[in-house]
């Protein structure tokens, strides 16, 4: 399958958005990781501002990071959000709840725990009525919804937002399911090439799994491998500054193969 890059949205640790991470991930300025801000969209009424968590604000943040750079109509969009896990700070505050002899779980806290939670507070705050996909794929989630997005491409023929996220459980869930760092990152994707257009990607599942691209930075590779959206690291990195490049990713127990080709 093959799609076009048109811009991307990158938040984390000691990445605050696509324009401050590309000399980082391009190897001119060293990666120091430090504290991930995180705030609601001021286009969010004051109510869902209020009952945002923080998966949401990631989700949110790293797309609109990608939208600033683009001439795209937000509200005709096409989304596809992915996370392993989407809100486990939520997952574990009503696991604290059903603990009680009350168990009483608060509508909020069971609206945020929903996988899709997300893409409804997109649609609110962008008043996006475009189609949306949420998806989970374990540890393969950016890669599943890297898929998705691609086919939404070659099937509608139209552009797509994809949107990956994922964030640290908290304790006891974290010891049996170790996430490092929050990290969000968004890539605007076209089937046809357009002005805005700055990379082609081509992208193909192996019939088995391969030796997946590795980052040069211990850090940055930390975090590649124990966050499962930053597991797209290497093809940020190879977008920070496109040149021909072939990269495989992770996915199940195949792998994806992505070529990658400035244009």
């Amino acid at each position: 399958m093959q799609v076009f890059v048109e811009s991307v949205g990158l938040i984390g640790p000691g990445l605050a958005s696509w324009t401050a991470s590309r000399p980082i991930l391009d190897g001119l300025t060293p990666f120091v990781p430090g504290n991930v801000l995180l705030r609601p969209p001021d286009s969010l009424p004051p109510a869902e501002r209020r009952r945002t968590g923080a998966p949401v604000k990631l989700a949110i943040g790293a797309g609109l990071d990608a939208l600033a750079r683009s001439q795209r109509s937000a509200d005709s969009l096409a989304t596809v959000f992915a996370s392993s896990g989407a809100d486990g700070e939520m997952i574990h505050q009503i696991c604290e709840v059903l603990a009680t002899p009350q168990r009483d779980v608060s509508p909020t806290r069971f609206h945020n725990s929903v996988h899709n939670a997300p893409a409804g507070y997109w649609s609110i705050a962008l008043h996006s009525r475009a189609p949306s996909t949420s998806l989970c794929c374990f540890d393969w989630s950016f890669a599943a919804g890297l898929l998705e997005a691609c086919v939404w491409c070659q099937t509608e023929g139209e552009a797509v937002l994809l949107i990956s996220y994922d964030l640290p459980y908290s304790e006891p869930l974290h010891a049996v399911r170790p996430i490092v760092g929050t990290f969000g990152a968004a890539l605007l994707l076209a089937p046809q090439p357009t002005s805005a257009g700055f990379a082609r990607l081509e992208v193909h599942v192996a019939g088995e799994a391969g030796q997946a691209t590795r980052m040069k930075d211990a850090a940055l590779e930390e975090l590649r491998s124990h966050n499962p959206t930053g597991r797209s690291l290497p093809l940020l990195r190879a977008l920070a500054n496109p040149s021909a490049e072939q990269l495989v990713l992770d996915y199940l127990d195949r792998s994806l193969s992505i070529s990658v080709t400035p244009c």
